[in-house]
């Protein structure tokens, strides 16, 4: 069971990612607008107050104008309160226990460490590596047929939201860390970049399982390399 300080973390987390999509499926709104008056964009664009207000200045019939307005005012107000649930998530996160070691790995931030640490609790109650990717829900379907095992798309049991936040968070650790990135280009050529990118997030997860177990820092993540306080050294094996 969670405190009631975990909990309310995870409402507000929960209440973030509600918001972010919504934001998200405005901006689509926006987009398909747009493309129904034959103006190609790309959903990217909108990412910044002023791309959004350039679309009101578009030649557009008063309706889809009218329309535009009233996404675009909603989209403001949404970054706004995303902002506030930003930074009160960045201020409780650097209070868990785990922040410095979290993001002491390139790739992961205040706010992905707030997320994966309240999902994850005491890193104790989990026997094994294993055990925590089944409960963020990043192990594949098993299917047994006689002797015949079948592994297939990744189960989806766990807390997507941390399942997003490690996923988000391996797409830039691969940016930093020679090893991920190799791990990742090798499964890319053979399997396609989709299922590179979950098995190289269940890699993360794993670095994630020995950081918080053993109390680790990285003075230099991209050479595994644990800071001064840190005793214990920390190997890799390429399998």
């Amino acid at each position: 069971m969670k405190s009631k300080k975990d909990a309310q973390l995870s409402s507000l987390i929960g209440t973030r990612d509600k918001f972010v999509k919504l934001r998200t499926m405005l901006k689509n709104k926006i987009h398909n607008i747009l493309n129904a008056n034959g103006i190609v964009t790309k959903k990217e664009i909108f990412s910044s107050g002023k791309a959004l207000e350039k679309v009101l200045g578009y030649d557009l019939d008063k309706a889809s104008l009218f329309e535009l307005r009233i996404v675009i005012t909603e989209i403001h107000s949404l970054n706004k309160a995303i902002e506030e649930m930003d930074n009160e998530l960045k201020d409780k996160g650097k209070k868990l226990k785990g922040h410095k070691n979290l993001t002491s790995i390139k790739g992961i931030g205040d706010i992905s460490s707030a997320i994966l640490l309240n999902t994850i609790g005491d890193i104790n109650d989990f026997d094994g590596d294993h055990k925590l990717a089944a409960y963020i829900g990043i192990v594949p379907r098993v299917q047994v047929s006689n002797e015949t095992s079948h592994y297939g798309r990744i189960t989806k049991m766990g807390n997507k939201i941390a399942r997003t936040a490690l996923v988000q968070s391996t797409l830039i650790a691969i940016r930093y860390n020679p090893y991920l990135r190799d791990f990742y280009m090798k499964l890319k050529a053979k399997k396609g970049s989709g299922k590179a990118v979950i098995a190289t997030a269940r890699k993360l997860l794993t670095i994630i399982y020995r950081t918080l177990k053993n109390d680790w820092v990285f003075e230099d993540f991209s050479s595994f390399k644990i800071g001064p306080v840190k005793k214990k050294v920390y190997h890799l094996s390429p399998a």
